[in-house]
């Protein structure tokens, strides 16, 4: 196998292209096993559950009617367009309903159907990932089946029983609803965690409002289950209404998505441009101090010609991921276009900004990305310009930083430079250059 080596001194040397491998080998070594174990103990469920199932006409044809709602709910998403990022749907509204009214079987077999029908309509993704999540809800659907059966056997059959208590029943209601979301981000937060370990847990948890779109999810599921309970015709009027909100909530997933870059997550380069303008008109009536970090990734086209474009959008997410642990929460950091990289830094004088380009140009040159049988590692090169010193807007900021980072370029690469300045009495040199970004 090949290897990318970039030395210290910024020169790369790439043999020829290793054969491609299955995108999942060359993911860390735990998460291989970690997936196969979980797809293979949902097939051995689903064995099991078929062949000591009792196919009830009742129980199908609600089946068939949650699958019906869950694919409709999928059109509409595709109709809408769902970009990477949003993952958020309310498809376990539909997912829930099967698990608490059906046999456990139902449980396991809902999220193929509608699982494959999003991998071919709304949004491809790499096939590991989508049956891990396919496994996870369904493993997920039949814990909280075998949970809530264990309280009342034959709920679909029952229903009128077990509703005439709703209030002694509500409870345990929630507690399968809960068991079923929280198996299910369970398994995905284990294998994120694998693929990247220096991902924190509570990271991976999420903020309040990811744990509030849980909850909703929970209560529209609970609502359908009752709902469905009562009678199956129940499901043509909830459809309405749990489309509206799935749509309410996409649009909300698309207009924050739109802010961001799709495969390092961090701000793209037209909202960087807003966030920047803003820090800059604060600095100007504030009158502090600050400083841009113009990142540049050494040789990276290599690493696409060699390892491909998959590896190299890994490398990527690695660097961003890098340069946001070692920055401020503050610290306005984005990604420019291509392997390049924009931090804005308020209250940063020039040897604070020099400091943090040197601890970010150190960690990243630590960090290892996985390929085939080897690890890529990767070097940048920084410019860094000063506000007012060598810029007294953004467009000049970044045609200092620009320049900058062209002199680190060309002086070897894995290394910080500052906008040249002539001495007092020197004619100004016009060195050829591309002209600056525009955003």
């Amino acid at each position: 196998m090949t290897a990318l080596h970039t030395s210290g001194d910024g020169r790369g040397d790439v043999a020829a292209a290793a054969p491609r491998r299955w995108p999942l080998l060359q993911q860390p070594a735990l998460l291989a096993p970690y997936v196969l174990v979980v797809v293979a103990l949902y097939a051995v469920l689903i064995g099991l559950a078929v062949t000591h199932t009792v196919w009830r006409p009742q129980a199908m044809l609600v089946f068939a009617a949650l699958l019906a709602c869950g694919a409709i709910s999928i059109e509409a998403s595709r109709r809408l367009g769902m970009p990477a990022g949003v993952a958020r749907d309310l498809l376990s509204a539909w997912w829930l309903p099967a698990a608490l009214l059906l046999p456990p079987v139902y449980a396991l077999l809902m999220p193929i159907p509608l699982q494959v029908l999003l991998q071919l309509r709304v949004r491809r993704t790499l096939l590991h990932r989508r049956a891990l999540v396919t496994s996870a809800h369904g493993l997920a659907g039949a814990a909280a089946s075998v949970t809530f059966h264990t309280i009342v056997p034959h709920p679909l059959r029952d229903a009128g029983a077990w509703l005439s208590d709703l209030d002694a029943m509500i409870p345990m209601v929630v507690l399968c609803a809960v068991l079923f979301t929280m198996i299910n981000t369970a398994i995905v937060m284990v294998a994120a965690r694998i693929a990247k370990a220096e991902c924190s847990w509570r990271k991976l948890v999420g903020n309040r409002e990811i744990l509030l779109l849980d909850l909703v999810e929970i209560c529209v599921g609970i609502l359908i289950t009752i709902s469905c309970a009562l009678t199956p015709l129940l499901l043509v009027i909830a459809l309405p209404p749990v489309m509206l909100l799935q749509r309410s909530l996409m649009h909300t997933q698309l207009r924050a998505a739109a802010r961001l870059d799709s495969k390092t997550g961090l701000l793209n380069a037209a909202t960087w441009q807003l966030e920047a303008d803003t820090e800059i008109t604060r600095a100007v009536r504030t009158h502090d101090s600050l400083a841009l970090l113009l990142i540049d990734i050494d040789h990276f086209k290599r690493v696409n010609d060699a390892y491909g474009h998959l590896t190299g959008d890994q490398v990527l997410a690695g660097v961003a991921g890098t340069l946001v642990q070692q920055l401020r929460e503050y610290d306005v950091v984005g990604r420019f276009g291509g392997e390049e990289f924009a931090v804005l830094l308020p209250n940063a004088d020039m040897l604070e900004a020099c400091r943090v380009a040197e601890r970010l140009r150190s960690r990243v040159g630590r960090m290892c990305v996985p390929a085939d049988d080897a690890t890529i590692t990767v070097t940048i090169s920084i410019g860094v310009a000063l506000f007012r010193t060598h810029g007294h807007d953004l467009i000049e900021l970044l045609a200092s930083a620009d320049l900058a980072l062209y002199r680190a370029k060309e002086s070897g690469r894995n290394r910080i430079c500052l906008p040249a300045t002539k001495k007092p009495g020197e004619p100004r040199r016009i060195t050829a250059r591309p002209s600056p970004r525009r955003l």
